[in-house]
């Protein structure tokens, strides 16, 4: 069979259209050629997942001119660096969208995200591509703002074949290798990818549209879910090697029928006991303050609404008396000078039984730990402005030492979320 029948991946011309979307898009050539493509007849068009791997119909090649595959592939790889697979998830999770047709709704409402400005300027707009105008809706919005006003109506329904992989939706499909396939980016790498794009657009702004430059600004300085990154450094934390271990003769162990006369323990996994440093300075405002208490209630749910495992140390310059959790407003944050939370750390540290993880919220004014503690160790930072005099009057220059390395670092809004 030859290479012009449809039947077979004409590979000289889906990678003669990667060069030439690479040629009129330079600041997505790192991406473009990232992707793995892999022959799929199960695909209508071409697809990704969320390893960045392309799937490629034969037939849909060969029918397609290569200045419409050059846009497609453009169209494919703007789902991976927009994450669009990542949005979807959490839209779906906070929604409870699981059924075909919610997912259909995402791919399109990603589609309307990208579309809107990908193509001209040497990229032809492929067959089909779905577009916001003809539904009512304006260009320019995200994926989330369209989610919001798309319904499926028989205008949207049209789109049905429309399939862009679990890359723009999230939902893996069968026909894909998923996370133990070959040729898959990982995290890492992934990052990596994204990074470099965000670098080749705002090195040269002006070669690319809006939403292109938007989307590099935010990849520099992605918001952070700061409570919820907090939540899972601490569930992080709490479930590592050595943290809630425990031995126990009341289930014992598998191995023990390897050692016949001998009963060997079993390790059994407790709820882990966590330990909250709260920087009470004068440096830290009262509003920081009240946000302290209301992760010390985050930390709690975090580690399963056990609040008797949670304790809480006010610390300034010298740490305060060790609080047991019972109501987060009850906890007295006294304080008000200087702040030195090598003090907390040890103050914590002697809390029987000890911490199986150690959080400190603090805004970083403060010396550290010489030494790497015995357990984990979460540092959730209040945001401070680096400019001259902002940190001690009495010295300009002084900038304070930032978290030592051993410790996972979250920085905090300024004032929870409402």
């Amino acid at each position: 069979m030859t290479a012009d029948a449809p039947g077979t991946l004409d590979l000289d011309k889906l990678f003669t259209a990667r060069l030439h979307a690479a040629r009129v898009r330079p600041y997505l050539a790192t991406a473009l050629f990232a992707l793995h493509t892999v022959e799929s007849r199960r695909v209508p068009t071409m697809a990704v997942d969320r390893h960045w791997r392309c799937y490629v119909s034969p037939a849909f090649v060969h029918r397609t001119p290569v200045e419409e595959l050059a846009g497609v592939w453009v169209h494919e790889v703007s789902h991976l660096l927009r994450d669009h697979h990542g949005r979807s998830e959490r839209v779906a999770r906070e929604h409870g969208l699981t059924g075909p047709a919610e997912r259909l709704r995402m791919n399109i409402a990603a589609d309307f995200e990208i579309n809107d400005d990908v193509y001209g300027d040497g990229l032809v707009r492929p067959e089909g591509a779905v577009q916001p105008e003809p539904l009512g809706l304006p260009v320019g919005w995200l994926m989330e703002d369209y989610l919001r006003e798309l319904r499926i109506d028989p205008r949207s329904l049209e789109a049905a074949w429309l399939d862009c992989g679990s890359g723009a939706d999230g939902l893996e499909r069968e026909w894909e290798l998923g996370p133990d396939g070959a040729h898959g980016l990982s995290a890492q790498e992934r990052d990596a990818v994204r990074f470099r794009v965000a670098q080749g657009i705002t090195g040269r702004p002006g070669n690319a549209p809006q939403g292109w430059r938007r989307w590099a600004e935010e990849a520099f300085h992605p918001p952070q879910p700061w409570r919820e990154l907090l939540g899972a450094a601490v569930r992080s934390a709490a479930s590592g090697s050595g943290a809630g271990d425990d031995y126990t003769y009341g289930r014992p162990a598998r191995r023990s029928a390897g050692v016949p006369g001998v009963v060997l323990p079993s390790l059994r996994r407790r709820p882990p006991r966590v330990c909250v440093v709260i920087d009470t300075s004068g440096s830290v405002s009262d509003a920081e303050l009240g946000s302290a208490l209301l992760e010390v209630a985050a930390i709690s749910r975090a580690v399963g609404g056990r609040s008797d495992l949670v304790s809480v140390v006010p610390c300034d310059a010298s740490a305060r008396i060790v609080h047991p959790l019972c109501r987060g407003e009850g906890i007295p944050l006294v304080g008000g000078g200087g702040t030195d939370l090598r003090a907390g750390f040890a103050k914590a540290l002697r809390v029987l039984p000890r911490p199986d993880v150690v959080v400190a919220l603090t805004d970083g004014q403060t010396p550290w730990p010489d030494t790497r503690p015995p357990c984990r160790t979460v540092v959730g930072l209040f945001p401070r402005e680096r400019r001259a005099g902002s940190w001690d009057e009495d010295d300009p220059d002084y900038v304070p030492d930032a978290p030592p390395a051993w410790a996972r670092v979250v920085e905090i809004g300024s004032t929870p979320p409402g």
